[in-house]
């Protein structure tokens, strides 16, 4: 084998060991969320309420997101999804708010979109108006619930609905949506731990050894270039 043949085969692993290790520090699983992630207190504003399928072998069919109803929203409105249906529920709020204009009494609780599916390896994002947002808090939580169906017909629930709390990230966090005014600088935020964090130092080092091999196949090409004019 010539040393030109094998700095190519050298520069291909390389090649490889990078795209192994990008593929690495992909996050491990999605999480349902609202986004944009940051708002205006005391604002209007559209956002989406993103829903992965992380199953193999069954649809999402079904999605339920929780108004919260200690800091509730006075105006809320959906956006019709082709192929969904959607129902709004209101409630009784446990303590009315002061509102432009009078008290707010009732407001909504809860959305659920059905009569859809989400295939595995997709998703789908559902767009709600909120507003005017809270100013007495400066996070607002949405619980969630997933309902998938298989294909035997078979349904499971998969409950976004933990909140923050003991150091560690929730295994199926709540949608959250931080609420700071523009310009206000955001804390960064924290690393996740256990397999999150081991990724994230396997994909480094395995970075740095794929940029390393990368560097030794140039400099064999470079030699091996300079041998074959002699």
């Amino acid at each position: 084998m010539s040393f030109s043949h094998a700095a190519t085969r050298l520069l291909t692993g390389a090649g490889a060991v990078t795209a192994t290790v990008v593929a690495l520090a992909v996050p491990a699983s999605a999480h349902v969320t609202i986004n944009p992630r940051t708002a205006e207190p005391g604002g209007y504003g559209a956002f989406n309420v993103r829903v992965p399928n992380e199953e193999t072998g069954a649809d999402t069919t079904k999605v339920q997101l929780y108004l919260p109803t200690d800091h509730p929203i006075a105006s809320v409105s959906v956006e019709p999804v082709p192929g969904w249906n959607v129902e709004v529920t209101k409630g009784h709020l446990p303590k009315p708010i002061e509102i432009e204009g009078g008290e707010l009494t009732d407001a909504v609780t809860a959305i659920t979109w059905s009569g859809g599916k989400i295939q595995p390896g997709r998703f789908q994002q559902f767009w709600i108006s909120l507003g005017p947002l809270p100013t007495d808090t400066a996070t607002l939580y949405f619980k969630a619930l997933q309902t998938y169906t298989d294909h035997s017909g078979g349904t499971s629930v998969v409950r976004w609905t933990d909140l923050p709390g003991g150091g560690a990230e929730p295994e199926h966090p709540a949608p959250s949506l931080t609420l700071a005014k523009a310009g206000t600088p955001q804390a960064a935020p924290a690393v996740k731990r256990g397999r999150d964090r081991a990724g994230i130092t396997l994909g480094a080092a395995g970075l740095a050894a794929g940029l390393l091999a990368l560097g030794l196949a140039a400099v064999a090409l470079r030699r091996s270039g300079r041998s074959a004019g002699r």
